[in-house]
């Protein structure tokens, strides 16, 4: 993805080394104009600009593909696959692409502009960015520890993908039949439910459907699948609650190490392996999903699944779980707020046009969502179809569309283990670099932070995080793994933590630095100011919208089931410190630093909140630093 030219030796190391060059070039003729001695600063000037030089190198972008490829592999993730035509679904079909497009321009788009544009005009990590409005860098430690909870649990999903694409490889798919140990006598395929011999039946005063089951007669309540018993009682081997962790499941801590592996060779250094990584997984699950539209589309049933999808239900615009979703579907997409955004756009040139980049992105993304759509839809019209049920009933959402409603169509597929093992393995792709984009912007935040430390031992460093990320995960792959998988997903990464921390980042920028001197930073990088609705979203709609969700997302709170296990209050409690331990950093250290630093009300005000610099001096300023660094460093 970068270039470490340490280790590379390419184009990618010089076009950072020339960058910090011109930066020496501005450094020294502003210590010149400040030196009555020309002689002494001259000489000065020549070892200050040697020793910059040699700070170590933090990389860059071999070439801008690299980058579009990277933040596109970032943006487009599992959300897009399994959420967006989920919440087409649940919310008008195509009357939610109205909420959908108006929250897009007015926050989705500038935010995803304006995080890029950040770390490109900075050059450093989600960290190092505050220096821009010192009293909010607690936002960087937010998002570096939301990333922390993101890399345990998200790559879980993963390692599940993964275990079904082993075990599609063979002759036919295991969760066809309840032949196999670990199934029921309950349980019968949805196909072949019609074949069964049933009557109605009185009890306790209610009518209920009674079937007979290898000579058992079992009400169709308590009917099972095989997906769903496969699912649950082979990958998963699910207990009854949180109380019971009970053992690892090896097969599937297995999985999960063989994709930190993955993960941590897709970044551990240089383009020439780490560039070619992202060609394939960006690229090919693109390839993926136009075969299986291809085939989705020639299934009988697959038109009512996609009429499903698009056709609009305008009277679901009054409620405002529509726009909620809206809102929370595209920061969660975009990958906003994590700090990912600004640490891939850290490693470009400080000229290159990150506006057009950006829309470029953007489109990209949204039309990836709404082209899987047409996917996901055409296979659940089939399954429909084929259990002669309302599509409503067999939609759904999250691990149950990847883990039970993919599975169980392919079954009436030909070839039903070639399908199953693409259709996993563009899973893989699809959340993979998503994941190790996401490594990357929590681990060029903590080495930029303390680059002498750091920068020349990051091999190093990143297998640490990977080791200890994967060991923390492996309570995610217990047999109650999946009760705290949804812990960890309802409160650590929810909606209202990126809602609280993108509207912090928002009015750190646009109303403390101030969006017109932003708007100048963005000039210096790209020649010319972007049309003004980027200044009015970043100081008006972005920031309510944000807020405005925000609460709604606080008084419609419920507490979160799984299917109909209620968690204990203690699930609960830990599950509001996973979403606290990041929220809290910006008020708490907001107030740390004001109580720390000396002087004035408006001293301090110019020195935390609105600083005197514009991006040009702070960029000397930062140089500055890191040389001052750089000594001390080399003096202990």
């Amino acid at each position: 993805m970068y270039t470490n030219s340490a280790s590379d030796g390419d184009g990618g190391g010089d076009v950072c080394k020339h960058e910090s060059i011109e930066m020496s070039k501005e450094l020294g003729h502003t210590t010149s104009l400040q030196s009555s001695s020309p002689t002494t600063t001259d000489t000065s000037n020549k070892q200050q600009l040697v020793k910059i030089e040699q700070l170590p190198d933090r990389g860059s972008w071999s070439s801008k593909m690299d980058f579009i490829l990277s933040v596109v592999g970032l943006a487009i993730g599992l959300g897009n696959v399994w959420r967006f035509p989920y919440l087409c679904y649940k919310n008008g079909g195509g009357a939610f692409i109205l909420p959908y497009i108006i929250t897009l321009f007015l926050a989705g788009i500038p935010m995803f502009f304006m995080e890029l544009a950040l770390g490109q005009m900075l050059t450093i990590g989600g960290l190092g960015v505050f220096k821009i409005a010192p009293i909010f860098k607690g936002i960087g430690y937010a998002a570096a520890v939301m990333s922390c909870w993101m890399n345990v649990y998200y790559i879980v999903i993963l390692a599940w993908a993964v275990f079904y694409f082993f075990m599609s490889m063979r002759a036919d798919v295991p969760w066809r039949t309840c032949n196999n140990w670990w199934n029921t006598v309950n349980c019968v395929s949805q196909y072949e439910r019609k074949n069964l011999h049933c009557w109605d039946k009185i009890i306790n005063g209610t009518t209920q459907k009674v079937c007979s089951v290898s000579a058992l007669n079992i009400t169709s309540l308590e009917l099972t699948d095989p997906v769903k018993e496969f699912w649950e009682r082979r990958a998963l081997q699910i207990s009854h609650g949180i109380e019971e962790i009970g053992n690892i499941r090896w097969e599937l801590a297995g999985t999960l190490l063989l994709v930190w592996i993955l993960c941590y060779f897709c970044i551990w250094k240089g383009v020439k392996w780490t560039g070619k990584v992202v060609y394939f997984t960006a690229l090919f699950p693109y390839v993926l999903l136009t075969i299986l539209l291809v085939r989705g589309i020639t299934l009988p049933g697959a038109l009512e699944g996609i009429k499903f999808y698009i056709i609009p239900n305008f009277s679901k615009l009054t409620n405002s779980e529509v726009w909620i979703d809206a809102v929370t579907q595209i920061f969660f997409s975009y990958g906003l707020g994590l700090g990912t955004l600004v640490a891939l756009g850290s490693y470009n040139k400080f000229t290159n046009n990150v506006y057009k980049d950006a829309l470029i992105v953007c489109t990209v993304n949204s039309s990836t969502s709404m082209f899987a759509g047409f996917v996901i839809f055409s296979v659940i019209g089939f399954m429909a179809h084929e259990q002669q049920r309302p599509v409503a009933d067999v939609a759904a959402s999250g691990p149950g569309l990847a883990f039970l409603v993919y599975p169980s169509a392919v079954l009436q597929l030909p070839g039903s283990p070639m399908w199953s093992c693409l259709f996993f393995f563009m899973l893989l792709l699809i959340g993979l670099d998503s994941q190790f984009c996401t490594m990357e912007g929590f681990i060029t935040a903590i080495i930029d932070e303390w680059p002498q430390l750091l920068r020349k031992r990051k091999e190093i460093f990143i297998a640490i995080v990977c080791a200890l990320s994967y060991l923390v995960g492996l309570t995610c792959i217990t047999q109650g793994g999946m009760y705290i998988f949804q812990i960890l997903d309802s409160y650590a990464v929810s909606g209202f933590c990126l809602l609280w921390l993108i509207f912090f980042e928002c009015v750190s920028i646009s109303w403390c630095y101030g969006v017109d001197r932003f708007y100048d930073g963005i000039k210096d990088m790209i020649g010319y100011y972007p049309t003004v609705w980027w200044k009015f979203c970043w100081c008006v709609t972005t920031p309510a919208i944000c807020l405005g969700v925000f609460f709604f997302n606080i008084v419609q709170w419920t507490p979160v089931k799984y299917l109909d296990y209620s968690y204990p209050w203690w699930a609960h409690a830990f599950g509001w410190f996973t979403a606290l331990s990041s929220m809290l950093y910006i008020p708490l250290y907001m107030f740390w630093l004001w109580k720390r630093t000396p002087g004035e009300l408006s001293e301090k005000i110019r020195a935390l909140v609105r600083i005197d610099e514009d991006v040009t001096r702070l960029r000397e300023k930062m140089l500055r630093e890191a040389y001052a660094k750089e000594i001390e460093f080399n003096s202990l």
